[in-house]
């Protein structure tokens, strides 16, 4: 219609009057752009036929997993006016759905029509659609995951979970909703912690309290005792020479129990007030507190690891004085310990006293390391590890004296001075190097057990095997590795597993399990018989590795761990875990029947477990 009045000799107005074509000449790209946003621009989605516009919108938002990548790199052709065309598949769906076009190299927008209707309010709109934190979601993006500023919290999170409910979320989406629900974790852990810190504070100094009370009336009763004692004397030597030998006695037994309570007393109450000096919430603080907590039962050994511990506390506060002279004194009581014991004490307090004497060796070596005593603190740290190796002491055990930070120390420091050595002690570093990889495995699994992270406690637990059985290069156990788990490594494993989930898994629990569901135990490969087939998959249905009602039976490990995550206490999930294999490899998923029968069948482990009594 246009066109046509524009060829014509006139046109007419809105009023009716004819207007000249000169006129039109002058008016006739105002009077296009007007119709062209009357009749397409505004309104456009009721207007639109035949569909033109609804196509080009459907295209983009019709997979929403892929549309917020195409919102969100149309919105930055949008702001800068053209961007570098690449081979992304985002750049060609743009393309292909005819919103942008690739000119020189460039992606601009096709037209100024589809620039007025796919403006920058509809993007924003369409994107706020499609997941509701789409601002703090795009910042925390362009800040490469460490704007934790930006992660939800609160009702916000929660209704960004209902939300993504069975939904297809994008990687990135999936990585901010987790980082968002492991900062709230660790927030809530951080307030528990530091609630748990601030009570064993007000409870060390109401024992504080207690402590001196009990040391002023312990003195005042020595005193009066000396008092007493000393008049009996005197009147004694006027009466007769035994009188006077039972009221020295009196005197002397007096005394000593005043400095026996002065030094349990005192002691304990010296160490408090060291930890008071250190800077709050530091680790060094935080470690001394613990050790402040532990009780030993034998009071010599009490005393060795409270000397080493105030020494431990000198170090951080750099009074080498007081912390040479605290070591001292505890090594000085270490070894006139088993002096003073009789062999039967000796056999029942063992335990205590290598784990009190590993804990004092490695702080002697830490204050001799700072000192340049190189020789004598690689002694130090070299019989600490000896005894370590030797006896299998579990550090992360609630009631264990040594910690996991002193055995790194033990095992660090080692390293550090071996190394320094020209490389004389090559074999020796690198035994000492797979101690500290197992145990950095085992302060990770548990670290990930007690945070209910399943699925990384699980691949830390298989990392830790491959460690113990010195098949890290192979990434795979045949058969015979599995003798090479030791069962003190094993033990422990289970240990973990078991207390972290309540009884819940463990390599115990699976061997129960594989028992009760008619497993035979050692049998090879080469001998298994249909019963024994029909027997396995038993035992993997009630573990939750099988499910008749699927094809193929076998879960996939992603799946399973899915399930875990969701609801892991689960009775029919119960022994489940540990799987101990790799998730993928070579870019394929595979079920577990494969990854379980591929080297490390269950009942080789099993066997294996039997021969250690777990």
């Amino acid at each position: 219609k246009i066109v046509e009045t524009y060829h014509g000799t006139s046109v007419q107005n809105s009023h009716g009057a004819s207007v000249q074509n000169s006129k039109v000449d002058e008016d006739y790209s105002t009077l296009v752009e007007e119709v062209v946003r009357a009749r397409i621009i505004e309104n456009w989605e009721s207007q639109d036929d035949p569909e033109h516009l609804r196509t080009i919108r459907d295209r983009i938002l019709s997979n929403e997993q892929r549309a917020g990548y195409l919102l969100e790199l149309y919105q930055q052709i949008q702001q800068e006016g053209e961007v570098v065309a690449n081979n992304s598949v985002e750049s060609s769906e743009l393309r292909l759905s005819g919103l942008v076009v690739k000119r020189e190299g460039k992606l601009r927008v096709y037209n100024r029509v589809y620039q007025q209707v796919f403006d920058r309010v509809w993007v924003e709109v369409q994107l706020r659609n499609l997941r509701p934190y789409s601002e703090a979601f795009r910042a925390w993006v362009a800040s490469g995951g460490k704007d934790e500023s930006r992660l939800l919290q609160g009702k916000a999170l929660a209704d960004a979970e209902e939300w993504a409910k069975n939904k297809n979320l994008s990687y990135q989406d999936k990585q901010f909703l987790a980082a968002s629900k492991e900062k709230v974790i660790q927030e809530e852990i951080a307030a528990k912690e530091k609630e748990a810190r601030l009570e064993r504070e007000r409870k060390d100094r109401e024992a504080a309290e207690q402590r001196n009370q009990v040391l002023s009336e312990a003195n005042n009763k020595a005193k009066k005792r000396i008092r007493n004692g000393t008049f009996v004397l005197v009147l004694t030597v006027l009466g007769a020479v035994i009188s006077t030998t039972i009221a020295a006695n009196k005197v002397l037994e007096a005394q000593n129990k005043l400095e026996e309570t002065y030094t349990y007393v005192a002691y304990p109450q010296q160490l408090q007030e060291l930890v008071s000096k250190l800077p709050p919430d530091s680790k060094q603080k935080e470690a001394i507190s613990k050790q402040a907590d532990i009780k030993i039962k034998d009071p010599q050994l009490d005393q060795v690891f409270l000397h080493a511990s105030k020494s431990l506390a000198y170090q951080y506060l750099e009074n080498w004085d007081d912390a040479e002279k605290s070591i001292k004194q505890s090594i000085k009581f270490l070894k006139g310990w088993k002096h003073d014991q009789d062999k039967n004490k000796i056999r029942k307090s063992n335990n205590e006293y290598l784990q009190t004497k590993i804990f004092a060796l490695s702080v002697q070596g830490d204050l001799l390391k700072k000192q340049n005593n190189t020789q004598k603190a690689k002694a130090a740290y070299k019989e600490a590890f000896d005894i370590l190796q030797k006896n299998k002491i579990n550090p992360f055990k609630a009631s264990s004296i040594v910690d996991k930070n002193t055995v790194e120390s033990v095992l660090r420091g080692l390293i550090e001075l071996l190394s320094a050595n020209n490389n004389q002690e090559n074999t020796q570093i690198n035994e000492i190097r797979t101690s500290l990889k197992k145990h950095d495995l085992y302060d990770e699994l548990n670290n990930s057990l007690a945070n209910k992270k399943w699925e990384k406690a699980d691949r830390i637990n298989w990392e830790l095997m491959l460690v113990i059985a010195s098949r890290e290069k192979e990434r795979w156990l045949e058969i015979q590795d599995i003798e090479k788990l030791s069962c003190s490594d094993l033990k422990r494993m289970d240990e973990l597993w078991v207390q972290s989930s309540d009884g819940h898994f463990g390599l115990s629990v699976q061997k129960e399990i594989w028992i009760k569901t008619g497993n035979r135990l050692g049998i090879k490969l080469e001998d298994w018989r249909n019963s024994d087939h029909e027997n396995y998959r038993r035992f993997a249905s009630t573990v939750g590795w099988y499910n008749r009602r699927l094809y193929g039976g076998w879960m996939y490990y992603d799946d399973f761990m899915a399930i875990v995550n969701q609801n892991w206490d689960d009775p029919s999930l119960r022994g489940g875990l540990p799987v101990g294999l790799p998730v993928r490899r070579g870019g394929y998923r595979f079920p577990l029947f494969l990854l379980r029968w591929g080297g490390l069948d269950g009942s080789f482990l099993a066997l294996r477990l039997v021969k250690c009594n777990i």
